[in-house]
This record gives C-alpha cells, sequence and structure tokens, in this order.
C-alpha cells in the first residue's frame, strides 16, 4: 500500500557530537522522521537501539566524537547506522548475566532489532541495525486497515495538487497536512449538507480514534 500522505523515504543523515546531552535529541528526531514515514510501531525499539548504539560510541571511543546518524530504507527493511572514526574496535555481543554492568547494551541492540553488524571502513566505522515492516514497498505504508482506507480517499485530492517541476511527486509533511485537513473539512461539509450535527460528529471520530490507537499500540 503507497503511503499517499507521507513524505517519500528517502536517506537522511546527521552529524553529531557524541554526548550523552545529544541522545535525547537524536531519539526526538528519530521518532518525528518514523511518524512522516508511517512507521511508528518501530519507535520504541528503533529509539532504544539507537540509545545504545550512541552509548557505545560515547563509552569505547570517547565522550565528543564525532559521528553521524544514517537513516534509509534498505528493500522494505528500516536500516540504521552509526558512524564513528574509530576502525579498530568492533562491538562485541557479551552474553552478560542479570548481574553484570555491562556487556549488555548490544544483546539489547540484538533484541530489538531483527538484523545488526558492523563494517569496518579506513577511515571510520559503521555500526548498523535493521528493522522488518509491514510495508510491500520501500515507500509502502505499514498494512492498517484505517491507514489503507484514508491513503485511498487522500489520493484523490494528491492528484489535484500542482506538479512543481523541482520537488518529488510524494506530498511534502506540510503538504500531507494540508489535503488531510481539507478531506475532514470536506467531510464535515457533507454532513452538514445531510443534517447532521458536525460537532458530534467530530467528538464520536475523535472517540473512536483514540479507542482505536490504542488497541493497536498494544499489538
Amino acid at each position: 500500500m503507497e503511503c499517499s500522505a507521507c513524505t517519500s523515504r528517502r536517506p537522511w543523515e546527521l552529524p553529531f557530537l557524541a554526548v550523552p546531552e545529544e541522545v535525547v535529541a537524536l531519539r526526538r528526531v528519530l521518532k518525528i522522521h518514523l511518524r512522516l514515514w508511517g512507521l511508528p510501531e518501530l519507535i520504541d525499539s528503533v529509539q532504544l537501539c539507537l540509545s545504545e548504539l550512541v552509548s557505545n560510541v560515547i563509552r569505547h571511543v570517547g565522550p565528543g566524537t564525532p559521528s553521524t546518524l544514517v537513516v534509509s530504507m534498505y528493500g522494505t527493511r528500516l536500516h540504521i547506522e552509526i558512524h564513528d572514526p574509530d576502525s579498530r574496535a568492533l562491538p562485541t555481543l557479551i552474553d552478560a548475566n542479570g548481574d553484570a554492568e555491562s556487556g549488555r547494551g548490544m544483546a539489547l541492540v540484538a533484541a530489538c532489532s531483527d538484523r545488526w553488524g558492523v563494517q569496518l571502513l579506513p577511515d571510520r566505522k559503521v555500526t548498523w541495525v535493521e528493522f522488518e515492516t509491514t510495508s510491500s514497498t520501500p515507500n509502502g505504508h505499514s498494512q492498517n486497515l484505517h491507514v489503507s482506507r484514508a491513503a485511498s480517499v487522500l489520493s484523490l485530492y494528491n492528484m489535484r495538487q500542482p506538479a512543481h517541476p523541482a520537488a518529488s511527486s510524494r506530498l511534502s509533511a506540510t503538504t500531507a497536512e494540508r489535503v488531510v485537513v481539507a478531506a475532514i473539512a470536506d467531510l464535515l461539509h457533507w454532513l452538514q449538507a445531510h443534517g447532521h450535527d458536525v460537532d458530534q460528529a467530530l467528538d464520536r471520530a475523535q472517540l473512536q480514534f483514540e479507542a482505536e490507537a490504542e488497541q493497536l499500540a498494544k499489538r
């Protein structure tokens, strides 16, 4: 299912300094992008792995190490990389027991991701993790009935958007929100024209959305 209301999942990277204060900011950035990419179900696992990988750089390479976060799609899998300049030491998966004070970081990464690995290059080390998605294509959306039905409706609005020669044919995040708002407004006009209470419909829709979102979060 193509995600008509999501931004295109183009690879992006973000340089940062490996210090504890940066971890919170990086987690926030990833959360925003995963929501824009239509992959909210991966947020918790991805944030945990990110925290462990950056902490590894701080602990084993040194605080303040210039590093880079790279996010992309590898087929239908979400691919996360952390680059650091230490091309010598490899992260090690240690079978640490419950009382161990260290060595559990990569065990957590292995448990929360579907694949992980390390690539040593002449000038840097790349530690990567991958997460399976339910998408059928790299730009597809998670298989969610509610989202799929909305995407079908929004595709009609997407076709009415003027093309911009320098922009992707896929909607930007700002345009996507504008299109969704327009669709909601049109539906409210339809309800009003047919004698329905618009405010009551909005209240019921909000309650239904919250209930369904809670059920999806528990899966």
